[in-house]
């Protein structure tokens, strides 16, 4: 008997909870229906905090992920959506706190085109994030995901922004979920260790 293969919706949101997130925190909007589809079958393990601005969203999760040190999860729709979540993105970026910014976008057809809300968001969030990934290929789905919470958690935390065609999210993805990604301690040098035992008795 033929498995039905996740769609690329299930996959973010397996991908998610391998990571061990638990709470994410949005306003819901058209252009990623397929995603909150996937949240709501996983709603006694991921919750969903539905907020009624965008920018106050951006901040519970900015405020999350200070708190936790895991990516405090944002979803948005394109344009407005976008922009009102841009404030707690640049947060993040200036306290170094891991993020992921999980927005909507236009049908890839439509990408360049300038359809309905459809904003560059490479262009818009090149000053705010750390970086910002954007799923075309359904089979790229669990591999991007992973990658944006790698590249929030690694080096100095911060800000990734994960881009959503619309019509991505519904399409059948590889059923691929990567390791929990853990950002490596620290690590001190001899001569950082011996300064730092020459601070503690002077002290």
């Amino acid at each position: 008997m033929d498995t039905i293969p996740p769609t690329v919706g299930q996959t973010i949101v397996a991908t998610l909870l391998a990571q061990g997130i638990t709470h994410a925190f949005g306003v819901p909007g058209e252009s990623y229906l397929g995603l909150i589809d996937a949240l709501h079958d996983v709603h006694d393990r991921l919750a969903l905090i539905t907020c009624r601005h965008e920018a106050t969203a951006a901040h519970m999760a900015e405020a999350y992920g200070k708190l936790t040190g895991q990516p405090g999860v944002c979803l948005v729709t394109r344009g407005p959506g976008a922009t009102h979540a841009s404030i707690g993105v640049h947060t993040a970026m200036h306290d170094s706190t891991p993020m992921l910014l999980l927005v909507g976008q236009v049908e890839r057809a439509m990408l360049g085109r300038g359809a309905f809300q459809e904003v560059d968001y490479d262009a818009m969030f090149a000053p705010l994030a750390k970086a910002v990934f954007t799923i075309r290929e359904p089979e790229r789905a669990a591999e991007l995901t992973a990658a944006a919470i790698a590249t929030a958690l690694s080096g100095r935390p911060g800000p990734v922004v994960l881009v959503l065609p619309e019509d991505v999210l519904g399409e059948p993805a590889t059923p691929a979920v990567a390791t929990p990604f853990v950002a490596p301690e620290p690590a001190l040098c001899a001569a950082d260790t011996a300064r730092l035992a020459e601070l503690i008795a002077a002290a």
